[in-house]
């Protein structure tokens, strides 16, 4: 199973261009699709979810054409959007049951196994009786994804699912996308560096509509080795830094700022070199810089 999304494209009637000849290959497994907020995400995965209509391009999944086999496509799709509302006095496992209905399992034995299977798969079986007025917020991701399950989907869209959750809910959260991974094509949209650090073996980084990068996370990193150096400054140096080097980001740390650079070069001038991370990767695409750094013969990448 593949996702296939060629030169697709979407401006509103507004004027804003959210998406502009945004071409991707996605494969089986865990995607990350990266950027910031207003960046297209949102835009692009309404489009694959069937909710959206792009103005041009096309979008193959496995054999299905996505734009004009929508009914089929949706037998196929799960989809966590990033907002997403529950009725707050019904109990998880009845509203399960009932979008279990919605989705064409009715008969009841089959629904019953599906909802306990769901319910189990997202660790939510022991709270099953509760409201869901009572979730946390992890607990009501995990609910959703438990919807977005129903019909064994083998295209799964999380759109931004970790914003808001605190570090326990989050580690919980992914662990379960991770095993999702293994069966489907999950995209994560996100603008959150680690999930797609911890997550995903393919990804790709958008930004005003456009595909800054397209690459394999380990890849991209190993590319960046020798090019990122960082120094330690007084926060009033920094403007005279920004003219003389490529800063990619700065951080706070304990009053004084922690500048990373980008150079192909040996710096000297108190900077050393450090191994990158995938924050450095998006950062210095985002800046301009890393898309011949991590290009590879034969491969086409846009920045």
């Amino acid at each position: 199973m593949q996702l296939t999304i060629q030169n697709v494209a979407k401006t509103y009637a507004n004027g804003v261009q959210a998406l502009k000849d945004v071409s991707l290959t996605i494969p089986a497994g865990m995607y990350g699709l990266l950027g910031p907020n207003g960046a297209g995400k949102s835009t692009l995965m309404r489009i694959l979810a069937t909710l959206q209509e792009p103005d041009a391009g096309s979008i193959q999944l496995g054999g299905l054409d996505v734009l004009r086999q929508k009914d089929a496509v949706r037998q196929t799709l799960g989809y966590l959007p990033q907002e997403f509302g529950v009725y707050p006095k019904a109990r998880a496992e009845d509203l399960l049951d009932y979008f279990a209905v919605l989705k064409g399992i009715t008969a009841q034995r089959a629904r019953r196994e599906v909802v306990e299977r769901l319910l189990r798969q997202t660790n939510l079986w022991e709270v099953r009786r509760q409201r869901l007025g009572g979730f946390s917020g992890g607990m009501k991701q995990r609910f959703g994804v438990a919807v977005a399950l129903l019909g064994n989907p083998q295209l799964l869209i999380v759109d931004e699912p970790t914003a808001g959750l605190d570090p326990a809910e989050r580690v919980r959260f992914l662990n379960l996308l991770s095993e999702l991974g293994e069966q489907s094509v999950v995209i994560l949209s996100t603008h959150i560096v680690e999930d797609v650090a911890e997550l995903c073996t393919h990804m790709a980084i958008i930004n005003r509509g456009q595909i800054l990068l397209e690459a394999e996370p380990l890849r991209a990193v190993e590319a960046l080795q020798g090019r990122i150096w960082r120094r330690i400054v007084e926060k009033s140096a920094l403007p005279q830094l920004e003219q003389e080097y490529n800063v990619i980001s700065t951080k706070l740390l304990s009053g004084r700022t922690l500048v990373h650079i980008y150079s192909e070069e040996a710096l000297g001038g108190g900077f050393e070199p450090i191994a990158p991370d995938l924050e450095d990767v998006y950062f210095s695409t985002m800046a301009g810089h890393c898309g011949r750094a991590v290009a590879q013969p034969n491969e086409q990448v846009q920045v």
